[in-house]
């Protein structure tokens, strides 16, 4: 479909601090696109760069192939939500909705139409003659939203526009803006710290830290194949041991922790000897009484904790050498749960041990 927003080699300092390194990246038209990363990694001011809020100091700035990096905010097709929504108090939710429009100077009879249309995308009809203090925080962030959408913007810029809900209106927000990317078939860019929330919504992830760049690829690609250990532990749930790899066959390699040998599988240029951490994600282990004869990979630990999370349970196990781990049994039918100083055995194959240099 064609490359909607290039940056290139962006880079934007705030006195001492280099907010942003030489970012260069390219969205698609249409994508759902999250920018991922702890707080102060760069990824706001990446998008505020592209609504023309920041200035860049160095590198370039492309909307449709047109270079707009000097462009003022109000003369580049994109909008922003943002995550404090920031509407009219004193003008109704229809009011709020149209005052793009008309500012455009667009026909009543066109602006009614549209705001008619665009309340019935965000599920707000009904809902047009009240103001924004009679609103719950999930419908004031519909409101913001549809604000935005009626512009019909070439981009959709999103700002942690869920971060001030609560943990299950999040969670029904985050579908409804699925829903709604499907629908409009708009490219939106959405800027997160929370991975659980990137890795449901997007069609791309990109993570950054420190104004750079670490790993770009679709949700499936960052979360199992990960490139560094920065992104293994960002991304998601996992157990870590820390070693020294001891053997090489091709893209498998032992690894030695001090107190056992994992066997793992590892990207091209790993050496003997090289200091290295071992990822399994939680999923990928098997959890027993006894020895697993299938388990390439085996320790045994003690429960010292149990911690039940509704659908899955969540036991911390001490193994040899004291390190503390923690591994997850999804509550299913038939499948015993496992008592406090229980000693279970953990296995898993050795292409579920992700080995990466440290």
């Amino acid at each position: 479909m064609g490359q909607i927003v290039f940056f290139q080699g962006i880079t934007k300092r705030f006195g001492e601090v280099v907010a942003l390194r030489e970012i260069n990246l390219g969205v698609e038209q249409g994508e759902f696109l999250s920018l991922l990363g702890p707080s102060g990694c760069g990824k706001t001011t990446l998008l505020r760069s592209c609504a023309g809020i920041e200035t860049p100091d160095a590198g370039r700035i492309y909307l449709e192939g047109k270079d707009v990096t000097d462009y003022p905010a109000y003369k580049r097709h994109v909008n922003m939500v943002f995550q404090r929504w920031a509407l009219f108090p004193h003008k109704t939710v229809a009011e709020n909705i149209a005052f793009g429009l008309m500012l455009k100077k667009v026909s009543q009879v066109e602006i009614n139409r549209q705001v008619r249309n665009t309340l019935e995308l965000v599920k707000m009809e009904g809902y047009e003659d009240r103001f924004p203090k009679q609103l719950s925080g999930g419908q004031a962030q519909r409101v913001a939203l549809a604000r935005a959408i009626i512009m019909q913007p070439k981009v959709l810029l999103l700002d942690e526009p869920l971060g001030s809900l609560d943990l299950k209106l999040r969670k029904e927000m985050q579908i409804e803006l699925i829903n709604i990317h499907k629908r409009l078939g708009t490219t939106f860019i959405y800027v997160t710290h929370d991975q659980e929330e990137a890795l449901t919504m997007s069609n791309r992830v990109v993570l950054m830290n420190q104004g750079t760049i670490i790993q770009d690829g679709t949700p499936s690609e960052v979360y199992q194949k990960p490139k560094s250990v920065f992104v293994a532990q960002f991304i998601g749930e996992g157990i870590f041991f820390k070693g020294k790899v001891t053997s090489i066959e091709g893209t498998r390699c032992q690894v030695d922790t001090g107190n056992c040998l994992l066997h793992g599988t590892a990207s091209s240029g790993m050496e003997l000897l090289k200091e290295v951490t071992v990822c399994i994600r939680p999923e990928r282990v098997r959890i027993n009484c006894v020895p697993d004869a299938r388990g390439e990979n085996q320790i045994e630990g003690q429960i010292v904790n149990t911690i039940f999370k509704g659908p899955a349970v969540h036991y911390q196990l001490q193994i040899t050498g004291g390190q503390i781990i923690t591994v997850q049994q999804n509550l299913e039918q038939d499948i015993p749960l496992y008592t406090s100083q229980s000693i279970l055995n953990l296995s898993w194959p050795a292409e579920s041990g992700i080995v990466l240099a440290n």
